[in-house]
């Protein structure tokens, strides 16, 4: 009844009718205020204003079937295409915690209940309030808002003498064709491949269990569904614009696309749908579809898989319930994240002394490192975006390498304070990592913006240095196993019988 009405509404204000929108073909003749100049912009798309209504027309459905209990409307919904409430929950069982490898007992979690190590306060896993419906919703609501914004305009800027009038897929075009291939990779990987085929992973694997059919490469699929959650950086992406407006304003006219506006809006879903999807309860789901038992009962033969925290038979490799590698500690993770640190440290001499961006103009040349482009912009007056690059650029990476250090050195010796600390500390070093990206997408949006003869913004060398360091310290931190700061603590065994609830 309520969708009938809803769709009724739509309809009736004309946002389902026929036709969606225009498309000017003429060209359009734009004047930018204080520039001194008319520039001719052909072939622009145009923000109707039916296309904001049918693109909410669109959104809004999904996000019902997300936001609101299904009982009331249950009835109208196909058996084969809704879950059943009862098969919502996760049955009592033993985890290992992956962060301090405390062995706690979980009861039993119905939707809405998450369950927490009782020792260092990790997140082990949730049961979302719907978890059937809700992660396709957001996820089918996040491609249609994607569709719409790589096909409308991004930003316009205007100087005199050339404008600019960008796309997302443009700026990776104006990238590759000035033999930059490198970031336009690095671009198109995070805000459009990574988050697309994130959400096509999502919509496979939730179509599968809302149909209760055990699809080709199910635990597949999910492996490379959680693992693509900390590439998706469309928000990141969207915080650089905001930096980099900062400083196209202060010489140029600076219009924000339609595009813009609805990468807000896709940070935001990309966002709900990543934590709306517990991998916990997917693979528990997944065993239920092919047969197999997901939960096993601990004892001394059994290994809890670090990915998707189930006891199986330590003799079995890869894990039989999500097919990641069954390790007790992840194998040589002190190695390994020493070296990708290493090579973090040793790049970034040359990200911080090499020019990072070459800005020119038929009067001069302006070469620009990361610390002579924060004092010019402190000495300008614009101390806020000093402030934010000096923290994503400076701060942030030699705060991250300190700490993998700290981490580092303590699993390989004697902790110099407490295992708990130094837990919330890899937390956040893991968390705040791929925010130092700002830097390396605002020189891209930059050199997008300037790139004639009359203003012209190439980066520099020190960009690929610097894009690496941040690749590799999110290495470093990937392959560091956490454990290893606890295991000269107590040993497993501290029981667990609480849960909590959340709206």
């Amino acid at each position: 009844m309520f969708l009938s009405r809803y769709f009724t509404i739509l309809y009736r204000i004309g946002i389902l009718s026929n036709g969606f929108g225009s498309r000017r073909t003429t060209a359009q003749k734009i004047f930018l205020p204080d520039t001194k100049g008319l520039f001719i912009l052909p072939n622009l798309p145009v923000l109707h204003p039916d296309w904001v209504y049918r693109l909410f027309s669109f959104i809004m459905p999904p996000l019902i079937f997300a936001t609101f209990p299904m009982k009331p409307f249950a009835e109208n919904i196909p058996h084969s295409l809704r879950g059943n409430c009862c098969d919502e929950a996760l049955p009592p069982h033993t985890v290992d915690c992956p962060e301090c490898g405390c062995r706690a007992d979980v009861p039993r979690l119905d939707s809405g209940e998450a369950a927490f190590c009782p020792r260092c306060g990790h997140k082990l896993f949730r049961v979302g309030r719907h978890p059937f419906s809700a992660p396709p919703a957001y996820a089918a609501a996040s491609l249609i808002l994607m569709a719409f914004a790589y096909g409308m305009t991004y930003i316009e800027v205007g100087i005199p003498g050339a404008a600019s009038v960008l796309s997302l897929p443009e700026m990776m075009r104006l990238m590759v064709f000035q033999d930059y291939g490198f970031l336009a990779e690095v671009m198109f990987v995070l805000t459009f491949g990574a988050p697309v085929l994130f959400l096509l992973l999502c919509l496979y694997v939730y179509a599968a269990l809302i149909r209760k059919q055990a699809y080709p490469a199910l635990r597949l699929a999910t492996r490379v569904m959680v693992r693509l959650r900390q590439a998706m950086m469309v928000d990141v992406f969207f915080v650089s614009t905001l930096v980099a407006y900062i400083k196209l304003s202060s010489v140029a006219e600076v219009r924000f696309g339609p595009a813009f506006y609805l990468m807000f809006a896709l940070s935001v879903m990309l966002i709900r749908t990543s934590v709306s999807v517990p991998q916990h309860w997917v693979y528990f789901q997944i065993g239920r579809l092919t047969g197999d038992n997901a939960v096993q009962t601990a004892s001394e033969g059994k290994t809890c898989c670090s990915r998707c925290l189930y006891f199986r038979d330590s003799a079995e490799s890869p894990c039989g319930v999500c097919g990641a590698e069954l390790y007790r500690r992840r194998p040589k993770s002190l190695s390994i994240s020493s070296a990708f640190l290493t090579a973090a440290v040793i790049l970034y001499f040359p990200a911080n002394i090499l020019p990072i961006m070459i800005s020119s103009n038929p009067a001069a040349t302006e070469v620009n490192t990361i610390l002579n482009g924060i004092a010019y912009m402190w000495d300008e007056g614009d101390r806020l975006i000093a402030a934010v690059i000096f923290s994503a650029s400076i701060l942030v990476p030699v705060l991250k390498i300190a700490a993998m250090s700290v981490l580092i050195a303590s699993a390989r010796f004697a902790l110099p304070t407490g295992a708990k600390k130094l837990s919330h500390l890899y937390r956040i070093t893991e968390a705040v990592g791929r925010w130092s990206m700002i830097d390396i997408f605002v020189i891209i949006i930059l050199m997008c913006s300037f790139h004639t003869y009359a203003a012209r913004v190439i980066p520099g060398s020190a960009a690929v240095y610097f894009c690496l360091v941040v690749i590799l310290t999110m290495l470093s931190a990937y392959y560091f196993d956490p454990r290893l700061l606890w295991d000269k603590r107590a040993s497993d065994g501290i029981a667990f019988n609480e849960t909590e609830k959340h709206d």
